[in-house]
C-alpha cells in the first residue's frame, strides 16, 4: 500500500499563496486519480482538487480558479497551488491516491488563512 506524506502547510495571510506537496512511496502513475481533499472542523471532508493518470484536472466551484494541481510523475509527487486565500480555506489538506484496488490517505497538514 502507498504511503502518502503531505507538506507546506502553514499560516498565511488572506490573498496569500501556498504550494503543498504529496510524495508518494511507489509510483503515481499507477493510480487512476490524485486528489486533494480538505477538512475543517465541524464540517465534512470535502475535494478541493483532482488529477487523472491522463492529466485531466478538476477543481469544484469554491477554489476554481484559485486552486491548481499537478503533479511530478518521476519525484512521485503531487503539488496543489493555493493563491488567493481566504480564511474560509482554513482547514487540514489532505492528499488521497485512488485506484480500483488501492485507496490511500496521507495524514494531513494544516493550512490557516489568518491575519
Amino acid at each position: 500500500q502507498v504511503q502518502l506524506v503531505e507538506s507546506g502547510g502553514g499560516l498565511v495571510q488572506p490573498g496569500g499563496s501556498l504550494r503543498l506537496s504529496c510524495a508518494a512511496s511507489g509510483s503515481i502513475f499507477l493510480f487512476n486519480t490524485m486528489e486533494w481533499y480538505r477538512q475543517a472542523p465541524g464540517k465534512e471532508r470535502e475535494l478541493v482538487a483532482s488529477i487523472t493518470r491522463g492529466g485531466s484536472t478538476y477543481q469544484p466551484d469554491p477554489v476554481k480558479g484559485r486552486f491548481t494541481i499537478s503533479r511530478d510523475n518521476a519525484k512521485n509527487t503531487v503539488y496543489l497551488q493555493m493563491n488567493s486565500l481566504k480564511p474560509e480555506d482554513t482547514a487540514v489538506y489532505y492528499c488521497h491516491a485512488y485506484s480500483p484496488l488501492q485507496n490511500s490517505w496521507g495524514r494531513g497538514t494544516q493550512v490557516t488563512v489568518s491575519s
